[in-house]
């Protein structure tokens, strides 16, 4: 039911790279440069500008692309409505999900949704919260799955799913097994995630209202996941607050230790965000509903 040029073209638009988009579409890259000046010689101008080593888009390719998604939109809106005659879900769901979210829980949640729905096709994306929701506000994808407030309007969140933060050491480290006091805390060098992490803000949260401010502490490292936090944490660089999902793993093979700050609580709520306004529907809407109804593994 879709354009295959336009396709391709957006495939090359999402990269800037005619071997990545062959490599997601598995084409040949003569096949997608072939598609590519078939559309341009059809549009009448050059879609990429490929000087100076690098793929960008043109103006006429900046305007083109707006219209292929618009037109994507609808060819998936048509598959889902055709496929809801038979009372089936079928077509593309695209969603997105923080890191620690993508990692440790999402498989188990798309296993469960798909063998409900197994004619819906997913595309999965993961990135920090912020980073999901940019990608949901430009509707490149229609769910975002994030951790704690989305501190923003333009979006609506449900909660799906309680996770706790717990704070890990090396197993061989003074404090493991053991609760220390808030001041004892503030001596350690703390490893901790990038800006724009849920579990990043959930931490400072959590430390301001408990009278500290992160930017007060030693902040040895930061890290753009959260299994670069566990493995420095296990070669003794300093402690971190994790998800109690992405640590039960390591800490059964005795690389990292538990330990806990007395009066310090940080806990957060996984949630489901959608665009500002309409509840989703078709697709978006059956994932929204499996997701918020399912009993999920702690």
């Amino acid at each position: 039911m879709e354009n295959a040029r336009l396709k391709v073209f957006r495939a090359v638009a999402k990269h800037l790279n005619f071997r990545m988009a062959s490599e997601e579409l598995f084409l040949t890259q003569p096949a997608i440069t072939q598609q590519i000046k078939a559309l341009e010689e059809e549009v009448g101008a050059p879609l990429f500008d490929r000087s100076k080593g690098r793929v960008a888009l043109t103006q006429h390719g900046v305007v083109l692309l707006g219209y292929a998604e618009q037109l994507k939109r609808t060819v998936d809106e048509a598959v889902e409505a055709l496929a809801a005659i038979g009372g089936a879900h079928g077509g593309e769901l695209s969603i997105g999900a923080s890191q620690t979210i993508a990692q440790y829980l999402l498989p188990r949640i798309v296993a469960g949704f798909l063998k409900e729905h197994p004619r819906v096709s997913m595309q999965i994306h993961s990135g920090n919260t912020d980073e999901m929701l940019d990608m949901l506000a430009e509707h490149k994808i229609q769910l975002a799955l994030i951790e704690g407030p989305p501190l923003r309007a333009d979006v609506k969140t449900t909660p799906f799913m309680e996770d706790e933060m717990v704070l890990i050491v090396p197993p061989r480290h003074p404090w493991a097994k053991k609760t220390i006091d808030l001041a004892t805390f503030r001596e350690a060098p703390l490893l901790t995630r990038e800006h724009g992490s849920g579990s990043r803000r959930v931490v400072e949260q959590a430390l301001r209202q408990a009278g500290v401010n992160l930017h007060t502490m030693h902040v040895a490292m930061t890290f753009d996941s959260t299994e670069s936090l566990m493995s420095a944490v296990a070669a003794g660089l300093g402690v971190a607050f994790v998800s109690q999902l992405a640590a039960k793993n390591q800490l059964k093979l005795g690389t990292i230790a538990l330990s806990r700050v007395s009066g310090l609580a940080l806990s957060r709520t996984f949630m489901v965000a959608c665009p500002a306004g309409p509840a989703p529907h078709g697709n978006a809407g059956a994932f929204h509903q499996f997701l918020t109804q399912a009993v999920l593994p702690r």
